[in-house]
Protein backbone atom coordinates (compact mmCIF):
# COMPACT_ATOMS: atom_id res chain seq x y z
CA UNK A 1 0.00 0.00 0.00
CA UNK A 2 1.62 3.23 -1.17
CA UNK A 3 0.74 6.20 1.06
CA UNK A 4 -0.86 9.26 -0.58
CA UNK A 5 1.75 11.36 -2.36
CA UNK A 6 3.06 14.52 -0.74
CA UNK A 7 1.91 17.77 -2.35
CA UNK A 8 2.73 21.42 -1.96
CA UNK A 9 0.84 22.80 1.03
CA UNK A 10 0.93 19.52 2.96
CA UNK A 11 1.73 19.44 6.65
CA UNK A 12 4.77 17.41 7.69
CA UNK A 13 4.98 16.42 11.35
CA UNK A 14 8.40 16.00 12.98
CA UNK A 15 8.64 13.36 15.70
CA UNK A 16 11.55 12.03 17.78
CA UNK A 17 11.01 8.26 18.20
CA UNK A 18 14.70 7.66 18.84
CA UNK A 19 17.07 10.33 20.20
CA UNK A 20 15.57 13.53 21.53
CA UNK A 21 15.01 16.60 19.39
CA UNK A 22 17.14 18.46 21.92
CA UNK A 23 20.23 17.04 20.19
CA UNK A 24 19.57 19.42 17.29
CA UNK A 25 20.74 23.03 17.23
CA UNK A 26 18.47 26.03 16.88
CA UNK A 27 20.33 26.90 13.69
CA UNK A 28 19.80 23.41 12.30
CA UNK A 29 16.10 23.37 13.15
CA UNK A 30 15.58 26.72 11.45
CA UNK A 31 17.59 25.73 8.37
CA UNK A 32 15.76 22.40 7.93
CA UNK A 33 12.39 24.07 8.42
CA UNK A 34 13.20 26.72 5.82
CA UNK A 35 14.28 24.06 3.31
CA UNK A 36 11.01 22.17 3.73
CA UNK A 37 8.99 25.41 3.61
CA UNK A 38 10.72 26.25 0.32
CA UNK A 39 9.51 22.90 -1.04
CA UNK A 40 5.96 23.98 -0.23
CA UNK A 41 5.48 22.06 3.03
CA UNK A 42 4.29 23.26 6.42
CA UNK A 43 6.33 21.88 9.32
CA UNK A 44 4.88 21.10 12.75
CA UNK A 45 6.47 19.43 15.75
CA UNK A 46 5.09 16.76 18.06
CA UNK A 47 4.45 17.40 21.75
CA UNK A 48 7.36 15.45 23.23
CA UNK A 49 10.14 16.10 20.71
CA UNK A 50 12.35 17.94 23.22
CA UNK A 51 11.73 15.62 26.17
CA UNK A 52 15.01 14.02 27.25
CA UNK A 53 16.08 11.48 29.87
CA UNK A 54 19.56 10.46 31.00
CA UNK A 55 19.90 8.25 27.91
CA UNK A 56 19.28 11.15 25.52
CA UNK A 57 15.79 10.00 24.56
CA UNK A 58 12.31 10.20 26.07
CA UNK A 59 9.92 7.69 27.59
CA UNK A 60 8.47 4.91 25.49
CA UNK A 61 4.96 6.19 26.06
CA UNK A 62 5.83 9.76 25.06
CA UNK A 63 7.35 8.56 21.81
CA UNK A 64 4.48 6.19 21.08
CA UNK A 65 1.93 8.94 21.78
CA UNK A 66 3.65 11.33 19.37
CA UNK A 67 3.83 8.69 16.63
CA UNK A 68 0.17 7.71 17.06
CA UNK A 69 -0.95 11.34 17.07
CA UNK A 70 1.04 12.08 13.91
CA UNK A 71 -0.59 9.17 12.08
CA UNK A 72 -4.11 9.83 13.38
CA UNK A 73 -4.08 13.58 12.61
CA UNK A 74 -5.72 13.86 9.19
CA UNK A 75 -4.10 17.26 8.61
CA UNK A 76 -0.68 15.58 8.66
CA UNK A 77 0.33 14.10 5.31
CA UNK A 78 3.94 13.15 6.04
CA UNK A 79 6.04 12.26 9.08
CA UNK A 80 9.78 12.90 9.36
CA UNK A 81 11.90 11.65 12.23
CA UNK A 82 14.09 14.27 13.84
CA UNK A 83 17.29 12.24 14.09
CA UNK A 84 18.46 8.67 14.69
CA UNK A 85 19.75 7.09 17.88
CA UNK A 86 19.69 3.60 19.35
CA UNK A 87 16.32 2.63 20.77
CA UNK A 88 13.36 3.01 18.42
CA UNK A 89 12.81 -0.76 18.58
CA UNK A 90 11.59 -0.24 22.17
CA UNK A 91 8.38 1.14 20.71
CA UNK A 92 7.39 -1.84 18.57
CA UNK A 93 5.30 -3.85 21.07
CA UNK A 94 3.28 -0.73 21.92
CA UNK A 95 2.43 0.50 18.43
CA UNK A 96 -1.16 0.39 17.20
CA UNK A 97 -0.55 -0.96 13.71
CA UNK A 98 -4.25 -0.94 12.89
CA UNK A 99 -4.35 2.81 13.59
CA UNK A 100 -1.33 3.30 11.33
CA UNK A 101 -2.95 1.21 8.60
CA UNK A 102 -6.16 3.27 8.77
CA UNK A 103 -4.21 6.51 8.32
CA UNK A 104 -1.58 5.78 5.67
CA UNK A 105 0.95 8.54 5.16
CA UNK A 106 4.61 9.01 4.29
CA UNK A 107 6.92 8.00 7.15
CA UNK A 108 10.65 8.63 6.62
CA UNK A 109 13.94 8.42 8.51
CA UNK A 110 17.08 6.31 8.54
CA UNK A 111 19.71 4.75 10.80
CA UNK A 112 17.89 3.65 13.99
CA UNK A 113 14.55 4.36 12.28
CA UNK A 114 15.26 1.21 10.22
CA UNK A 115 13.47 -0.77 12.96
CA UNK A 116 10.29 1.31 12.71
CA UNK A 117 10.20 1.40 8.91
CA UNK A 118 10.58 -2.33 8.41
CA UNK A 119 8.25 -3.22 11.29
CA UNK A 120 5.48 -0.87 10.13
CA UNK A 121 5.68 -2.24 6.59
CA UNK A 122 5.64 -5.82 7.91
CA UNK A 123 2.58 -5.30 10.09
CA UNK A 124 0.55 -2.96 7.84
CA UNK A 125 1.81 -3.54 4.24
CA UNK A 126 2.21 0.26 4.07
CA UNK A 127 5.32 1.42 2.25
CA UNK A 128 7.71 3.33 4.52
CA UNK A 129 10.86 5.21 3.58
CA UNK A 130 14.45 4.81 4.74
CA UNK A 131 15.64 8.25 3.79
CA UNK A 132 16.46 11.68 5.20
CA UNK A 133 15.55 12.77 8.70
CA UNK A 134 14.11 16.22 9.29
CA UNK A 135 17.62 17.24 10.36
CA UNK A 136 19.04 16.00 7.03
CA UNK A 137 17.33 18.90 5.26
CA UNK A 138 19.63 21.32 7.08
CA UNK A 139 22.47 20.37 4.71
CA UNK A 140 23.27 22.83 1.90
CA UNK A 141 25.83 21.40 -0.53
CA UNK A 142 24.80 17.96 -1.89
CA UNK A 143 21.21 18.64 -0.86
CA UNK A 144 19.77 18.73 -4.42
CA UNK A 145 20.53 15.02 -4.99
CA UNK A 146 19.07 14.10 -1.60
CA UNK A 147 15.94 16.22 -1.98
CA UNK A 148 15.23 15.06 -5.53
CA UNK A 149 15.46 11.42 -4.47
CA UNK A 150 13.15 12.08 -1.49
CA UNK A 151 10.54 13.77 -3.68
CA UNK A 152 10.76 11.07 -6.35
CA UNK A 153 9.99 8.48 -3.69
CA UNK A 154 7.29 10.36 -1.80
CA UNK A 155 5.70 12.95 -4.10
CA UNK A 156 5.23 11.21 -7.46
CA UNK A 157 3.33 8.17 -8.69
CA UNK A 158 5.86 7.33 -11.38
CA UNK A 159 8.62 4.76 -11.28
CA UNK A 160 11.98 6.44 -10.69
CA UNK A 161 15.65 5.62 -11.01
CA UNK A 162 18.57 6.35 -8.70
CA UNK A 163 22.22 6.30 -9.64
CA UNK A 164 25.43 7.56 -8.10
CA UNK A 165 25.77 11.21 -7.14
CA UNK A 166 28.71 13.02 -8.70
CA UNK A 167 30.36 13.61 -5.32
CA UNK A 168 30.03 12.52 -1.70
CA UNK A 169 31.28 13.67 1.68
CA UNK A 170 31.66 12.77 5.30
CA UNK A 171 32.31 16.04 7.04
CA UNK A 172 30.76 18.45 9.51
CA UNK A 173 28.01 19.53 7.12
CA UNK A 174 25.71 20.36 10.03
CA UNK A 175 27.79 23.34 11.27
CA UNK A 176 26.59 26.86 10.58
CA UNK A 177 29.62 27.48 8.33
CA UNK A 178 30.74 23.99 7.26
CA UNK A 179 34.02 23.34 5.49
CA UNK A 180 32.96 20.70 2.98
CA UNK A 181 35.38 18.11 1.60
CA UNK A 182 33.87 16.50 -1.51
CA UNK A 183 35.12 13.29 -3.14
CA UNK A 184 34.41 11.94 -6.61
CA UNK A 185 31.74 9.27 -6.35
CA UNK A 186 31.43 5.81 -7.87
CA UNK A 187 29.24 2.86 -7.03
CA UNK A 188 31.36 -0.27 -7.16
CA UNK A 189 30.27 -3.66 -8.45
CA UNK A 190 31.33 -6.78 -6.59
CA UNK A 191 29.16 -9.14 -8.62
CA UNK A 192 27.41 -8.54 -11.95
CA UNK A 193 24.28 -10.27 -13.19
CA UNK A 194 21.33 -9.72 -15.45
CA UNK A 195 18.83 -7.17 -14.03
CA UNK A 196 16.87 -8.67 -11.13
CA UNK A 197 13.73 -7.54 -9.34
CA UNK A 198 12.52 -7.98 -5.77
CA UNK A 199 11.01 -6.28 -2.73
CA UNK A 200 13.14 -3.75 -0.84
CA UNK A 201 13.98 -4.20 2.83
CA UNK A 202 16.76 -3.26 5.22
CA UNK A 203 18.61 -0.11 6.15
CA UNK A 204 21.09 0.10 9.00
CA UNK A 205 22.36 -3.45 9.48
CA UNK A 206 22.88 -3.29 13.25
CA UNK A 207 19.34 -1.99 13.74
CA UNK A 208 17.83 -4.39 11.22
CA UNK A 209 19.32 -7.30 13.19
CA UNK A 210 17.19 -6.29 16.18
CA UNK A 211 14.16 -7.57 14.27
CA UNK A 212 15.58 -11.07 13.73
CA UNK A 213 13.44 -13.64 15.53
CA UNK A 214 10.63 -11.16 16.19
CA UNK A 215 7.17 -10.83 14.69
CA UNK A 216 8.26 -7.52 13.16
CA UNK A 217 10.72 -8.99 10.65
CA UNK A 218 9.60 -8.91 7.00
CA UNK A 219 9.54 -11.96 4.75
CA UNK A 220 12.97 -11.62 3.19
CA UNK A 221 13.26 -14.45 0.70
CA UNK A 222 13.86 -13.16 -2.83
CA UNK A 223 14.17 -9.59 -1.56
CA UNK A 224 16.57 -6.82 -2.45
CA UNK A 225 18.53 -6.13 0.71
CA UNK A 226 19.92 -2.69 1.55
CA UNK A 227 22.47 -2.63 4.38
CA UNK A 228 24.80 0.00 5.83
CA UNK A 229 26.84 0.69 8.97
CA UNK A 230 26.85 3.68 11.32
CA UNK A 231 29.89 5.50 12.73
CA UNK A 232 29.75 3.64 16.04
CA UNK A 233 30.00 0.25 14.30
CA UNK A 234 33.24 -1.24 13.00
CA UNK A 235 34.06 -3.74 10.30
CA UNK A 236 33.78 -6.63 12.78
CA UNK A 237 30.17 -5.64 13.45
CA UNK A 238 29.44 -5.59 9.73
CA UNK A 239 31.04 -9.01 9.20
CA UNK A 240 29.02 -10.57 12.02
CA UNK A 241 25.82 -8.83 10.93
CA UNK A 242 26.17 -9.99 7.34
CA UNK A 243 26.71 -13.57 8.50
CA UNK A 244 23.54 -13.36 10.61
CA UNK A 245 21.56 -11.80 7.76
CA UNK A 246 22.54 -14.52 5.30
CA UNK A 247 21.46 -17.14 7.82
CA UNK A 248 18.04 -15.50 8.09
CA UNK A 249 17.53 -15.03 4.34
CA UNK A 250 18.88 -17.80 2.16
CA UNK A 251 17.92 -16.47 -1.28
CA UNK A 252 18.14 -12.68 -1.61
CA UNK A 253 17.80 -11.26 -5.10
CA UNK A 254 20.51 -8.65 -4.59
CA UNK A 255 22.69 -7.14 -1.87
CA UNK A 256 23.23 -3.37 -1.90
CA UNK A 257 25.71 -1.85 0.54
CA UNK A 258 25.85 1.80 1.61
CA UNK A 259 29.15 3.64 1.89
CA UNK A 260 30.99 3.05 5.17
CA UNK A 261 31.86 5.98 7.43
CA UNK A 262 35.58 6.22 8.10
CA UNK A 263 35.06 5.48 11.82
CA UNK A 264 34.14 1.87 10.96
CA UNK A 265 37.72 1.29 9.70
CA UNK A 266 36.25 -0.64 6.80
CA UNK A 267 38.64 -0.75 3.86
CA UNK A 268 37.93 -2.06 0.39
CA UNK A 269 40.29 -4.97 1.07
CA UNK A 270 38.46 -5.89 4.27
CA UNK A 271 35.06 -5.61 2.61
CA UNK A 272 36.07 -7.79 -0.33
CA UNK A 273 37.47 -10.37 2.08
CA UNK A 274 34.18 -10.44 3.98
CA UNK A 275 32.09 -10.75 0.82
CA UNK A 276 34.34 -13.48 -0.61
CA UNK A 277 33.36 -15.81 2.24
CA UNK A 278 29.96 -16.38 0.63
CA UNK A 279 29.65 -18.18 -2.75
CA UNK A 280 26.06 -16.87 -2.92
CA UNK A 281 27.35 -13.31 -3.27
CA UNK A 282 29.12 -14.19 -6.51
CA UNK A 283 25.80 -15.37 -7.96
CA UNK A 284 23.60 -12.33 -7.26
CA UNK A 285 24.12 -8.60 -7.92
CA UNK A 286 26.21 -6.98 -5.19
CA UNK A 287 26.99 -3.25 -5.26
CA UNK A 288 28.86 -1.29 -2.59
CA UNK A 289 29.81 2.31 -1.77
CA UNK A 290 26.26 3.36 -2.57
CA UNK A 291 24.46 6.60 -1.67
CA UNK A 292 22.65 5.57 1.48
CA UNK A 293 23.63 5.35 5.13
CA UNK A 294 25.89 7.63 7.13
CA UNK A 295 27.69 9.62 4.46
CA UNK A 296 26.16 12.35 2.30
CA UNK A 297 24.09 12.60 0.14
CA UNK A 298 21.61 9.73 0.43
CA UNK A 299 18.73 8.54 -1.72
CA UNK A 300 15.41 7.37 -0.29
CA UNK A 301 14.60 3.64 -0.16
CA UNK A 302 10.88 2.73 -0.30
CA UNK A 303 10.62 -0.20 2.13
CA UNK A 304 8.21 -2.83 0.81
CA UNK A 305 8.32 -1.49 -2.74
CA UNK A 306 9.43 -3.39 -5.84
CA UNK A 307 12.72 -2.48 -7.47
CA UNK A 308 15.02 -3.66 -10.24
CA UNK A 309 18.80 -3.73 -9.85
CA UNK A 310 20.86 -3.25 -13.00
CA UNK A 311 24.58 -3.62 -12.34
CA UNK A 312 25.64 -2.90 -15.91
CA UNK A 313 23.82 0.45 -15.94
CA UNK A 314 24.66 0.96 -12.24
CA UNK A 315 21.15 2.08 -11.37
CA UNK A 316 18.18 1.03 -9.25
CA UNK A 317 14.62 1.47 -10.53
CA UNK A 318 11.83 1.69 -7.96
CA UNK A 319 8.24 1.00 -8.97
Amino acid sequence: MKPPRLQAGDEIRVIAPSSSFSKLTDFGIQAATEKLNALGFTVTFSEHTAEQDTLGSSSIMSRVKDLHEAFSDDNVKGILTAIGGFNSNELLPYLDFELIKRHPKVFCGYSDITALCNAITTKTKLLTYVGPHFSSFQMEELQPYQTLAFLQATATEDAFEVSASKTWSQDEWYLAEPQRLLHANEWKIYSHSQPVSGTCYGGNLGTFQLLFGTRFLPELEHSILFIESAEEDDYHDFARGLAALLQVVKHPQALLIGRFPQETEMTEERLLTILAKYPLLREIPVIYDMNFGHTQPIFTIPIGDKATVDTKQQKITFF
